[in-house]
């Protein structure tokens, strides 16, 4: 009986040892591995991290002025919220114009003559009452319009008053800005 020779192992050889290959670190010069500063004070560091959040500052700054609901903060998210700004951007409103109309009669004030003055501060409140007034009737109109589109039940607080302070303020002054044009009035 022939004894069977043993093959020779040149598989064995071609595959490398078991292991890594390299002597595992001490915990002293795994610890050194890892030691960084706590905070960063490199000036390129800085630099990346302030070019960073001003990418993200600006990216947030669009998103909101375009209406983007991620972007919006807590007070102007939300379906009905959008459809109270896009109703409220599609109209006129004369209490879009309080900030100017102020504005002239602070100019009107400086004229020497006190009957003018008089007569321009006495045209301010009147205009000024004629603008609540109409801020009161468009708070109605969009909490009634806003009752029927979504549901009595459903419906969110404060969107009459979220609807006379955005109607408050210039059409282009507005944030979000607006979406739709003038007569443009939603469904």
């Amino acid at each position: 009986m022939a004894n069977p020779t043993p093959e020779t192992n040149d598989d064995a050889a071609q595959t490398p040892a078991a292991g890594k290959g390299r002597a595992t670190p001490t915990r002293a010069e795994q610890e050194a591995a890892r030691r960084r500063p706590l905070v960063a004070n490199t000036k390129e560091a800085k630099a990346a991290a302030k070019a960073q959040l001003n990418e993200q500052r600006e990216k947030a700054r669009v998103g909101m002025a375009n209406g983007d609901d991620k972007y919006l903060p807590p007070r102007d998210k939300g379906p009905q919220r959008r459809w109270v700004r896009d109703y409220v951007d599609a109209g006129w409103h004369l209490s879009e114009w309080i900030m100017a109309l102020m504005l002239v009669v602070i100019l009107v004030s400086l004229v020497p003559n006190a009957v003018i003055s008089f007569y321009a501060f006495v045209g301010l409140w009147a205009y000024l009452i004629i603008s609540i007034l109409d801020m009161v009737l468009l708070a109605n109109r969009v909490k009634r319009k806003a009752a029927a589109k979504f549901g009595k039940d459903k419906l969110e607080k404060g969107l009459g008053w979220y609807a006379a302070m955005r109607a408050l303020q210039m059409r282009f002054m507005r944030l979000p800005k607006p979406q739709v044009k003038r007569r443009q009035y939603p469904d």
